[in-house]
């Protein structure tokens, strides 16, 4: 049976502190009833941007404007109400409804604190990687391991550096991002370029096409919000070859830069017939027996 389709009163209800944390942005400082970021909305210094955790509601400071979930992605993205909805619907992100605000403790350091960071070589993170069929040479080419602290704890992932330096993380348990979040674009000067939704979408299309990565630069999105921001980008090419995932956010952000832009290519026939790259490479019977 179809799922209910994402609507105002829902999206309104989901929670703005899990929405700010799944596009990498944390609380400088919290209390019970409220937590203050930096905005999301423009670069600052000091935060001025407050979330109410009893109303669920967000107000900037520094712009004078606030409201709830639909309004704040509306202004980060660009988008419509419509879209937005899309957005939330296709599970770009992973958004629970706002729970009953709780205390944390005073000690509790807020946010992601990445610390070292080395060549992947913990055992964990090369089980993940042949879990998911990605060669090993590849991922040490392209990505690191990341130790971080979150929360007093420390873990480690798989990174993949953005452009302005925060880190996507990934492990077998845990799909995180430092802030301040933004897109990966491996730019070595090709006419072409490339876009896939994330870090193994990225590595996947390199094990199933490594002239993809010779023939075009690569940018990985990181999150879909980012999709309308890359015009100029897009623009400077001569071919964008687009391998978002096929579900309903991949088809409504692909339906609109092909709109958008007369040089724009879907490119998802690559994988025909699965959700993404990923996927695809698991099928794969010739990746099961290496991995055997």
């Amino acid at each position: 049976m179809k799922e209910k389709r994402m609507n105002c009163e829902t999206a309104r209800n989901l929670c703005i502190m899990s929405a700010l944390a799944d596009m990498g942005h944390f609380p400088t400082r919290e209390s019970k009833n409220e937590a203050w970021f930096l905005s999301p909305l423009r670069k600052e210094t000091q935060a001025s941007f407050k979330v109410s955790k009893v109303l669920n509601r967000w107000y900037d400071h520094g712009e004078g404007i606030g409201g709830n979930l639909i309004d704040l992605m509306m202004r980060i993205t660009g988008s419509s109400v419509p879209e937005v909805l899309e957005l939330l619907d296709g599970g770009t992100y992973s958004i629970s409804p706002a729970p009953a605000p709780t205390k944390a403790p005073a000690s509790t350091k807020k946010g992601i604190i990445v610390g070292e960071v080395m060549d992947i070589s913990h055992l964990a993170l090369l089980q993940y990687l042949e879990v998911r069929c990605i060669p090993m040479a590849i991922a040490r080419s392209h990505t690191k391991e990341v130790h971080f602290e979150m929360g007093n704890q420390n873990y480690f992932a798989i990174g993949l550096k953005n452009t302005k330096g925060g880190w996507e993380l990934r492990n077998r348990f845990q799909k995180l991002c430092s802030s301040p979040k933004a897109i990966s674009h491996f730019n070595e000067g090709k006419e072409n370029l490339a876009i896939v939704e994330g870090m193994f979408d990225f590595l996947s299309l390199i094990t199933i096409a490594p002239s993809w990565l010779k023939d075009s630069n690569i940018l990985v999105l990181n999150s879909l919000a980012f999709a309308n921001q890359l015009g100029e980008i897009i623009d400077g090419c001569n071919q964008c070859k687009l391998l978002l995932d096929n579900d309903a956010a991949g088809d409504k952000t692909t339906q609109t830069l092909l709109q958008q832009h007369d040089n724009v290519w879907d490119e998802r026939k690559l994988f025909h017939g699965f959700k993404d790259l990923n996927e695809k490479l698991q099928s794969d019977p010739m990746m099961k027996i290496k991995r055997k």
